[in-house]
């Protein structure tokens, strides 16, 4: 589990509530009907047109992961890829059959696979290279949902003042709703540019962020696999996996 992500989602509360409350506005202030359909409900309306329908659901199943990411294990990874070239050393490339089954990940099982079917190494970077081409494509776009969100909200925080101050216009001739009909007309505004900065562009970052490091793991074992196929010296392959490593 992210708790940085935890502590930065309470910290963005207590940024708001508490800061409305400092400046006098109160809680009541926040509380915004109109505010929510034209700022909330607006923005996923954006993201919908935005968005193919498939791009969307991987984006929505991703958005768990800035609370609880992926686990990446890049150095149990390169104790494994050691054993396995030990392993082809010993006994061949046949001799890794049996552990294809054991392996989790679909992407290091069909490397390994490659592998033991004696794919020649170019092609297993070939093949390699387009399936993480393909992967990291689509969750980029998953990670670009929230991007957009981040775009929109703040945009239609304003559009949701203007139609505030437009029913503030209507009743210029009673002064008594002026106040209280400006600070509505400000609280889209609120709601816009805080989720853009407070949710949705601080989402896609960290989400970009585990996909980055994603595709360094896969191209450590891509770059592994082929140095099993090619027989390489399993210390050999230690130390050259070791500097895709950055902890």
């Amino acid at each position: 589990m992210d708790i940085l992500t935890l502590v930065g989602f309470l910290f963005a509360i207590l940024a708001i509530v508490v800061g409305s409350i400092l400046k006098g506005a109160g809680l009541s202030a926040l509380v915004s009907g109109a505010a929510f359909m034209i700022v909330i409900v607006g923005t996923f309306a954006a993201i919908f047109v935005h968005t193919p329908l498939p791009v969307l659901r991987h984006g929505m199943r991703m958005f768990g992961w800035i609370i609880r990411p992926p686990r990446i294990d890049g150095r149990g990874l390169v104790t494994k890829i050691v054993d396995w070239s030990n392993i082809a050393r010993k006994q061949g490339l046949l001799g890794l059959e049996s552990t294809i089954d054991e392996e989790s990940d679909p992407f290091v099982r069909k490397a390994l696979q490659l592998v033991v079917d004696g794919t020649e190494p170019d092609q297993i970077r070939s093949i390699m290279e387009v399936e993480l081409s393909s992967r990291e494509h689509a969750d980029h776009a998953g990670a670009k949902v929230f991007e957009g969100m981040g775009i929109y909200s703040p945009t239609l925080g304003i559009i949701g003042a203007v139609l505030g101050l437009m029913a503030v216009m209507q009743n210029l001739a009673d002064p008594s709703k002026l106040g209280a009909g400006i600070a509505a007309a400000f609280t889209a505004t609120v709601y816009g540019i805080g989720l853009a900065n407070l949710l949705f562009l601080p989402a896609a970052a960290k989400l970009k962020a585990i996909v980055a490091q994603q595709t360094q793991t896969r191209e450590m074992v891509i770059e592994g696999m082929i140095s099993i196929a090619l027989g390489e010296n399993p210390r050999s392959i230690e130390s050259k996996l070791q500097g895709y490593l950055n902890d």
